[in-house]
This record gives structure tokens, sequence and C-alpha cells, in this order.
């Protein structure tokens, strides 16, 4: 792994392979090591950095709130020390907060954008008062917090058969410290609404969507792929949260065509 010295604390990240440049960041509460294998694959072709967010994985938390826009902001400067002056960023999640907040703001460092069971919608009232009562069961144990959380991002019929990546994520989600939980949940909480970014942005946008995801109900899908002037849609019939492991080949093969176009 590399580092990241940011604003006097650390930032880690992965490099593989040469050439243009995809860089994929993960969701809540997840690390750079979901992309092992998309990197494993992807980095025959192309240069990719997979980063760990503040407060995730290796990388320091940085306060109370890790904003989207603070969070674009240390990508950008991991990029300028690799030299990059464009890529393809694709976020999981939470990540594709991050990927429209850096979107917002260095639109002239991308080449194109990827949204994984991601969405440009902010919080509404009733799911900001969610996000507060998920901070206090994350302050009183965020143990029973994370083993209820991570099985819900599959589709209910499969997690028995993906118990043991359930288990995996739940152990690394576990090491994360409660202020990095948390500040990551109150920057959610704060978002800006992105709809207008991608109904004006030029840069073509990857969505990828599990029809069995709660998070990204069929109407705001049909909303979503229709704001940006060009769009290419990857929609999973038996999937939830979590295409990367529940479909993997599919979502795979999708970020690489997307990724050859683009770059």
């Amino acid at each position: 792994m590399k580092t990241l010295f940011f604003q006097d604390k650390k930032i880690f990240y992965r490099v593989s392979g040469k050439g243009k440049t995809i860089v994929l960041l993960h969701g809540f509460p997840e690390t750079s090591g979901i992309w092992k294998n998309f990197t494993q694959h992807l980095s025959k072709d192309f240069r990719v950095i997979a980063i760990d967010l503040p407060g995730h994985g290796k990388s320091d938390c940085f306060g109370k709130v890790h904003t989207m826009e603070f969070m674009a902001g240390m990508v950008r400067d991991v990029l300028k020390q690799e030299k990059i002056r464009k890529c393809l960023l694709v976020g999981h999640s939470m990540g594709g907060y991050v990927a429209l907040a850096f979107a917002e703001k260095y639109p002239e460092m991308l080449k194109g954008l990827g949204l994984f069971h991601s969405h440009p919608y902010a919080d509404s009232q009733e799911e900001r008062k969610n996000r507060d009562r998920t901070i206090d069961l994350v302050n009183r144990n965020r143990f029973a917090f994370i083993t209820r959380f991570i099985p819900e991002l599959f589709a209910e019929e499969v997690r028995q058969k993906f118990g043991k990546q359930i288990r995996e994520l739940a152990d690394e989600a576990g090491k994360m410290p409660k202020e990095g939980v948390v500040a990551a949940l109150e920057g959610m909480k704060v978002r800006n609404d992105q709809r207008e970014l991608l109904r004006t942005t030029s840069l073509p946008v990857l969505f990828i969507f599990g029809l069995k995801d709660p998070r990204t109900p069929p109407a705001r899908i049909c909303e979503m792929i229709l704001l940006p002037a060009r769009s290419e849609v990857l929609l999973l019939r038996d999937v939830a949260h979590m295409g990367y492991l529940e479909a993997p080949g599919q979502t795979l093969e999708m970020v690489r065509g997307f990724a050859r176009k683009v770059l």
C-alpha cells in the first residue's frame, strides 16, 4: 500500500497496473479490499487505484464529520501525488456520493463517472432522523449495528450463500473506530443533492443497480438514468446492494467495457 499525508494524517491506497487510470472508491463501512477481484483483472489493461476513505481501512479519522466534499479533496490529492491528470472514477454506495462531489469540484480531472449501487439524492428529513438513530446505536454498540447492517446489504435469499463474505465484511467493519463510523454517517446525512450535476454534466455516466436493493427503488432508477446526456446502465434482477460479490462477472465486465470506451 502507498501513503498520502493529507492534513497531517495518513491516507492509504493501492496502485496496480499501468496505463490509463481507474479510481475505485468503496462504500460504508468497507475498505479498498472490496476491489481485490476488480483490481486483479482491470490492472491487466489499466492503472487501478483503490483508496481507503477517511476513517475506513488503514486511513486515519479526521474529525467528527467526513463530508463528501472533504473526501473528494482527499481523492484529488491522491491523484496529484500519483501525477494523474484524468481518470475514470467509480464509487460503490457512499463511494458514489464521494465521486459525485468530486465531479462537482474537479470535473476537469474526469473522463467518466461510475455510480455502483449509488445515487445522487440527498437524505430526506426522515432519512436524516434514521441516520441520527443509527449514530446513537453506533455510539452505544457499534458491533451490534455492524452485525445487523452488513447482511441487509445482500438479497435475503442469498445471505446464507454469501455467509463467508458477510462475516469477512463484518470483521473488517468491526475494526473501524467508532469515530470513523460516526464521521461517515454524519457526512452522508448532510450531503448535497446532485441531480442537477447529473443533468448538466457532459461526462459519460455508468449506473449499476440491483433491482432488489431497497435503497434504489425502480422509480428512482428510471429518473436517474435519464438525467445525464450520456449514460450506460446495468440492471441486475436478482441482486441487492453488493453486486461486486453477488454478480462479480457481470459487474466487472460492465466496468471494464465502460472504461475502454471513456479512457
